[in-house]
């Protein structure tokens, strides 16, 4: 089975070509440079080249407050190229799996959101992912839609390794606490899209729509941080953890608002493709390993 994979240089998108490989798929892992979404002649190109049996978008513009002040390459890239993409698949009658956000929610939520939530998104990035949801859903039956929250992995920035960058530099931290979400490993995303994958390949019958997947258990930032920082120090990859100080969302301001409530909901995923959540304390111990 042929997968092609956009935004192959990513979090998601490396593990994906990682993880892809070596559960027998043939891959095609194409960066940014390599397989531009936003145009459609290299689209149809690359498509053309490949003849790909199923597509997995793991591109995305995340830089969540830049995007406030450059709102047009948000869209450009969060909106139009998952329809371009999607109109591309309807024409080849190719299966489209798409990576969304917790941030289509606006995190008001006392319970953790499920897939038929009310979005209401309250930042740039937060409404062109919701916009790149709605033009795959409507150019494209095949797809499937998958929310994550929190991704973290060995490579690009995430909150793991900023937190060890400035543990490492810092004796001091001061970590929001009233922020609520599942840390996600990029493998287990990864992993879950491929399962996904390979059911599509045998031709069984798949519920079409969108599906939460993230990690368990639910914690704070500052919690997330408390945890990476036994873990390093432990693993000896600081020499000593910095002191954490919790404070609130409104102490640390920033251009888009951030959902207090990103936890989601992942029974859905379970019940229909058997995918259970990802152990976050596992994969950040692997990720840890990997640092060192």
């Amino acid at each position: 089975m042929k997968i092609l994979i956009s935004g192959a240089a990513g979090q998601v998108g490396s593990a994906l070509v990682k993880h892809g490989s070596k559960r027998g798929f043939e891959v095609f892992g194409m960066s940014s440079s390599e397989l531009d979404i936003t145009n459609l002649r290299n689209v149809d190109a690359v498509f053309a080249q490949v003849k790909p049996d199923l597509v997995i978008n793991a591109s995305a513009y995340t830089a969540v407050d830049k995007a406030e002040s450059d709102s047009e390459l948000a869209y450009s890239v969060n909106e139009l190229g998952p329809k371009l993409l999607a109109l591309t698949c309807r024409k080849r009658d190719i299966p489209l799996l798409h990576i969304s956000t917790d941030y289509v929610f606006d995190g008001t939520s006392n319970i953790a959101y499920t897939e038929n939530a009310l979005t209401n998104p309250q930042s740039v990035y937060g409404k062109s992912k919701l916009a790149g949801e709605l033009s795959v859903k409507e150019n494209l039956e095949q797809n499937i839609v998958l929310r994550t929250a929190w991704v973290f992995s060995e490579i690009g920035s995430n909150f793991v390794k900023t937190m060890l960058r400035l543990g490492a530099e810092r004796e001091k931290l001061s970590i929001v606490a009233d922020q609520f979400g599942g840390p996600t490993s990029a493998d287990s995303i990864a992993n879950a899209l491929l399962t996904i994958a390979a059911r599509v390949g045998e031709k069984r019958d798949i519920k079409w729509g969108t599906y939460h997947f993230t990690g368990l258990p639910y914690c704070s930032w500052y919690e997330f941080a408390k945890e990476i920082f036994q873990q390093a120090e432990s693993m000896r990859l600081i020499s000593k953890a910095p002191e954490l100080a919790s404070i609130f969302s409104s102490e640390y301001p920033t251009p888009a608002p951030r959902p207090l409530n990103s936890k989601l909901d992942c029974s859905k995923i379970y019940k229909e493709f058997g995918i259970e959540p990802d152990d976050w304390k596992q994969s950040l111990r692997d990720v840890l390993r990997q640092l060192q």
